[in-house]
């Protein structure tokens, strides 16, 4: 509980032991606040439909009066629920937040900090037939207000499948030498036996390995960007990487995706490369940072890679999960 979180009010008679000399060691501190509030929020997908999600927020600000009991907590509160939940989230929206967060403070307070974080829903077309499905991308929604400065940041995993060039090639290996078996000694060879066998378990007798994976990519945001992008976003990611995973799925969509896969070939280190390539071009974002993540299916382990911006006073090449 938080030393101020009695009734604020001039006209309340009740006791508030905010207004009671401070005891007790005297400090600044960096951030005091609530996490896991958990509240509505209003999205745009890309076509511009809104939808409602959960979100769990973080509300922060820091305490700068080394004599002061405690921040004003409840009106943290109070801004995320009457000013975040009731109305769709854009970049002014959550800097309309945290500078409330900060002036609410009375002066004790000269920072502040929002995190949201939500699963985003929107609905993704099928590689092939006319079907479109729900996907779900987990997504943190970051505004700060420090030394005057507002920020914007957004974060987002994106699953895709990746296969293994090595097992590819591997694979194409062992199907040669069937190849050599079945017909190395024939001659001349009918085109339609050929056709026939590869249609065989013996004739595709290897296949790659591949696995689900995961694209975190943290981007901030420019202050010419008035909405959220989150769709763009993902549509760059999966643009870049070339085999998302899919929602609504028939012989066809399948039979597509095999394909992909067999097209897009990567370690992780390609797969990094290509999302870097994508972000590298893209003007509304001041700096990103990505990790890829290959669970892998040959190993019990993950195959991981890195790459940010690389500004010179931007995102650290952090390998945690999102560094701050």
């Amino acid at each position: 509980m938080s030393a101020s979180e009695g009734c604020n009010d001039n006209s309340c008679n009740l006791p508030d032991v905010t207004n009671e000399p401070h005891s007790g060691p005297n400090a600044t501190l960096n951030w005091v606040g609530m996490s896991e509030i958990e509240l509505p929020v209003h999205m745009l997908t890309g076509k511009g439909k809104e939808i409602q999600t959960v979100a769990s927020v973080q509300a922060y600000v820091n305490l700068i009066d080394p004599e002061s009991k405690g921040i004003h907590m409840s009106r943290l509160y109070l801004a995320v629920d009457q000013i975040l939940s009731d109305h769709t989230i854009t970049p002014d929206l959550l800097h309309t937040v945290v500078e409330q967060f900060a002036n609410s403070q009375d002066g004790k307070s000269d920072s502040a900090y929002l995190e949201c974080r939500f699963n985003f829903f929107e609905r993704r077309d099928s590689l092939k037939s006319d079907n479109t499905g729900w996907k779900s991308y987990p997504v943190r929604a970051i505004s700060s207000l420090r030394q005057g400065e507002l920020t914007t940041e957004l974060s987002i995993e994106v699953p895709y499948s990746s296969t293994c060039p090595c097992s590819a090639a591997l694979a194409r290996d062992i199907i040669q030498q069937g190849f050599q078996t079945k017909f190395g000694n024939n001659g001349q060879i009918d085109a339609s036996q050929v056709h026939q066998w590869l249609g065989t378990t013996e004739g595709i007798s290897a296949t790659p390995h591949s696995q689900r994976s995961i694209a975190q990519v943290r981007v901030k945001l420019t202050d010419q960007v008035k909405d959220m992008p989150i769709s763009r976003l993902i549509d760059q990611i999966e643009d870049a990487l070339s085999t998302p995973v899919q929602a609504a799925v028939k012989r066809e969509d399948e039979q597509e995706f095999a394909r992909l896969n067999a097209a897009n070939l990567m370690f992780c280190e390609d797969a990094a490369r290509r999302v870097q390539a994508a972000l590298e071009s893209d003007n509304t974002l001041e700096d990103f940072w990505i990790r890829v993540n290959h669970m892998e299916s040959l190993h019990p382990h993950d195959a991981v890679a890195i790459v940010t911006k690389g500004l010179k006073d931007g995102y650290r090449d952090d390998p945690r999960e999102f560094p701050h």
